[in-house]
């Protein structure tokens, strides 16, 4: 008998990461594959990107709108309580035997929630990481005491998701499965790349990804900093070409859309991307130079291509770092000091050769075989692990 597993994807991010687990699920024979799409996926300003994976091929079981069109906390709120509602609905006829859900969006809260409810076993990926610096945080820790399967990308990662009383055998590490684009994909070389893009790239090329600190009661305080200083590398001399990244649906995107709008404006070698295809995005971060900002791929991915990374701020903060990072205060000094370093030539060469803490390239094929093969009898009942001798007093 098939086993039925739905998979939740809210936004770009995360479906690039999905991308070859869903492959594989769907060609696996004994599997009946449920893709949920929701919030920013249906929606234009971010893109449409639900287009995307129907060009990819996915059937699509259920589309659920719920992203308000707000710049606020409050409006995020609502958000997930309509994903709730709605997903109360989807979840109640579906039944599916696993429900799939990766990383730390606060969106996602909202399918483990009703899983809980309903009694449906939950499979979480890229649990037992760290970044202090937003509500990402939380949330992560959240499903991972709502999930019952967990895969981690490293094996720091593991140890602490086990730390935090999940029993052992629940836990692998599989890597973090955007690294299987890597490996498993077609980069494009320099010239389909630019016809992608619909732009001619320069020798030197800066792309920028930054997206709100969500735990900050001004989400785009920091960002001050940044666009100083991204005046300042746009009009040194033989500065580089600068090409933003879309920020996530979080508080502060519309004020941070905005901005970089507005840069672009008054710059021509500025250019701002709604959406890159995971593909796209990957082959552009072969080609670059340096990647600015506070994205999780800079951590995760970039490493692959020995790319330096200007990370910038409080929104990574803990988190595993290969030797590409380059970690700069949100001040205009540090950050160009950084900016500097990541573009000396003698810094990238002393890269040659790194590995990626993140994985192997193989997350997906480890992550099927689990989802295929893991008993679902007894899987809902989590068993207590003994609390450590040496737990200190309160």
């Amino acid at each position: 008998m098939k086993r039925t597993i739905a998979v939740v994807t809210s936004s770009r991010a995360d479906y690039s990461h999905l991308y070859w687990p869903l492959k594989d699920l769907a060609a696996h024979a004994d599997v009946d594959l449920k893709l949920i799409v929701l919030a920013a996926h249906l929606s234009p300003q971010f893109g449409n990107t639900i287009a995307e994976i129907e060009r990819d091929g996915f059937s699509i079981a259920a589309r659920i709108e719920c992203l308000l069109a707000s710049d606020t906390d409050t409006g995020m709120a609502k958000t997930l309580g309509l994903a709730t509602l709605s997903l109360a609905d989807t979840l109640s006829q579906m039944r599916p035997d696993l429900l799939l859900l990766i990383a730390d969006r606060y969106e996602m809260l909202a399918p483990a929630s009703v899983a809980l409810t309903l009694r449906i076993p939950v499979a979480h990926i890229e649990g037992g990481e760290i970044s202090e610096g937003a509500i990402d945080d939380q949330v992560r820790n959240a499903l991972t005491k709502l999930a019952h399967i967990h895969f981690t990308s490293t094996q720091t990662a593991r140890a602490r998701v086990i730390s935090m009383g999940e029993e052992p055998w629940r836990v692998h590490r599989a890597g973090a499965p955007s690294l299987d684009h890597i490996r498993r994909s077609r980069l494009l070389p320099r010239p389909e790349l630019e016809q992608a893009l619909n732009l001619p790239l320069e020798d030197t090329i800066a792309v920028v990804a930054y997206h709100p600190v969500t735990l900050l009661k001004d989400t785009t305080a920091e960002a001050d900093a940044l666009f100083e200083s991204l005046e300042l590398l746009a009009h040194s001399e033989n500065g580089p070409q600068i090409l933003f990244c879309y920020p996530n649906a979080d508080a502060g995107s519309h004020a941070l859309i905005t901005r970089v709008r507005a840069f672009c404006s008054i710059h021509p070698a500025a250019h701002l991307f709604i959406n890159l295809p995971a593909v796209t995005y990957w082959s552009l971060l072969a080609q670059s130079s340096v990647l600015i900002g506070n994205s999780s791929s800079g951590i995760m991915e970039a490493a692959s291509f020995a790319l330096p990374v200007v990370n910038i701020g409080l929104r990574q903060y803990g988190r595993e770092r290969a030797p590409n990072i380059l970690d700069a205060d949100p001040t205009p000094t540090h950050i160009n000091t950084q900016i500097t370093k990541a573009l000396d030539p003698a810094f990238r060469e002393s890269l040659e050769g790194m590995q990626n803490p993140y994985g192997d390239g193989h997350a997906a094929q480890r992550i099927v075989q689990v989802l295929t093969q893991t008993p679902l009898e007894n899987l809902l009942r989590k068993r207590a692990q003994p609390i450590p001798e040496t737990a200190p007093e309160a």
